[in-house]
């Protein structure tokens, strides 16, 4: 790997040197100089490249490491990962503000948008009537132009009526309900299982049939209660899950 170079940080800048030394080395990733599997730099290199102290260098790879662009092995040292969502403790956002969020470009590929009728599992979980109307959006979701994941998205049509008339769906579809209808997410709750992946949805995901996955069941509601309820399979190869685990506490006071 030949050596990069790098922007200095400037200690005369508003933004911590962590902060500067992070988007530094997200910079590098992005343009391709250090292309997935490439091994960076040890520690004590960067910090002479950078100018800045281990501790500030560490500060800014365990972000990146937490944000999936970056993997440590013991032993070996430190890797560009392959293009990964790593979820985890977070906001509520979009799929395209996640992504982001991740320095990875979002793209999709609408596979159907259409109305159709609530199931049982659907009303239960937009709070209708089953047989009421619904909008389905299925998408294939892309980050850096790979596959990650497929998404079913369901809006109950008396929340968006007329949305089918407005064609094809690009960009965020949060985005498209606020400007449309006013709708602002404020809540969503979420229930992640692993299943195999079958035979129609491993082609869209370019995998082999039964290869695992992360299927994601996601509702969401604004003000005025539940307004989607969404289905993603993700890839189990380029959709991480973190947890921060802390112990409890043992609180003081009287004993018997």
């Amino acid at each position: 790997m030949s050596e990069v170079s790098f922007p200095l940080p400037d200690r005369r800048r508003p933004e911590p040197l962590w902060y500067q030394v992070e988007q530094a080395i997200r910079a590098i990733i992005k343009s391709g100089e250090w292309a997935t599997g490439t091994q960076i730099p040890a520690e004590d290199r960067l910090c002479s490249l950078l100018g800045v102290s281990r501790i500030t260098l560490r500060h800014a790879l365990r972000n990146l490491e937490e944000h999936g662009l970056l993997r440590r092995e013991h032993g070996r040292g430190t890797f560009v990962r392959s293009t990964t969502l790593v979820a985890g403790t977070r906001e509520l956002t979009s799929f395209t503000q996640e992504m982001s969020h991740v320095g990875i470009v979002a793209g999709s590929r609408l596979l159907d948008c259409s109305l159709t009728t609530a199931n049982a599992a659907t009303a239960a979980a937009l709070d209708i009537e089953e047989g009421d109307p619904v909008v389905r959006i299925r998408r294939l979701r892309l980050g850096n132009d790979a596959p990650i994941g497929i998404q079913t998205a369901q809006l109950s049509a008396a929340r968006a009526p007329g949305f089918l008339d407005s064609g094809s769906l690009q960009g965020s579809l949060y985005e498209a309900l606020e400007k449309r209808y006013g709708i602002v997410p404020i809540e969503a709750t979420e229930v992640y299982r692993v299943a195999a992946i079958g035979p129609d949805d491993a082609e869209l995901l370019d995998l082999a049939p039964g290869s695992p996955a992360f299927v994601v069941e996601r509702i969401t509601t604004d003000e005025r209660g539940p307004f989607e309820f969404t289905v993603s399979i993700m890839r189990g190869d380029r959709y991480e899950i973190r947890s921060t685990l802390r112990a409890g506490r043992t609180i003081s006071g009287d004993r018997p």
